[in-house]
């Protein structure tokens, strides 16, 4: 079994432990010493807010955080002027930034959701309306989602990251954080051992299968040659 946090990152919340600067970290929201040793599985920006997942698990960290194991990660996404059709189809074809083309998207457009007020709030342009989206990425380039709805024409405002994989915040107040164990497939050797000993029975029964035509041809032969 392997150990995880889920914790609803605040705005102005740096995605670290310390910081020189003196600015707000995860240690001042996760400070019990049980959950020492405990780092997050990839990364969320200061001025995002949502999941973030921690663990003291180094292959579950890796699983979770790297882009191999192409994790889904949903945001709602609050962006500056009231989003085209076609922004939407470029964001789910996949949009060329500086470096390279993104994988495509699952995106939508969505009602404003039920969320948290942000402190400090957005600013809003006056008689500049604003939209949301829903968009679901496997990739995890830096600040790559900002950097794509600016590349259609409708830079992000507000970003909230809601679930990575099969974990979300939805039962998740801001600043809080809640205790789970996972046991994921190929995560630890029993997985790897019962799957290396279901393999030994497959070979038996081959080779099971191989002696039995071993000994029919001798029988076929002899059988053959008596009516000659």
């Amino acid at each position: 079994m392997a150990n995880l946090l889920l914790f609803n990152k605040p705005f102005d919340v740096l995605c670290q432990f310390t910081d020189d600067a003196g600015r707000t970290t995860l240690a001042h929201h996760i400070n019990d010493p049980a959950y020492k040793g405990y780092y997050p599985a990839g990364r969320l920006d200061r001025d995002s807010e949502g999941l973030v997942i921690l663990t003291n698990d180094g292959k579950l960290q890796h699983r979770i955080a790297h882009p191999d194991h192409k994790l889904p990660k949903t945001y709602l996404i609050q962006v500056e002027g009231a989003i085209s059709d076609s922004a939407i189809e470029q964001l789910n074809k996949g949009v060329v930034l500086k470096d390279g083309l993104t994988k495509p998207a699952v995106v939508s457009p969505i009602d404003e959701p039920p969320l948290w007020p942000r402190s400090p709030p957005i600013r809003e342009r006056i008689n500049k309306p604003t939209s949301w989206i829903k968009i679901t990425i496997t990739e995890g380039r830096n600040r790559q989602l900002r950097r794509m709805t600016a590349a259609v024409g409708f830079p992000t405002l507000r970003l909230i990251r809601t679930s990575i994989g099969p974990w979300n915040i939805e039962n998740l107040s801001l600043g809080q954080h809640v205790h789970m164990q996972v046991n994921l497939p190929n995560n630890g050797g029993s997985t790897s051992s019962n799957s290396k000993t279901r393999n030994k029975p497959t070979n038996r029964a081959a080779r099971n299968t191989q002696h039995p035509r071993t000994n029919r041809k001798p029988t076929n032969k002899k059988d053959r040659r008596k009516p000659r």
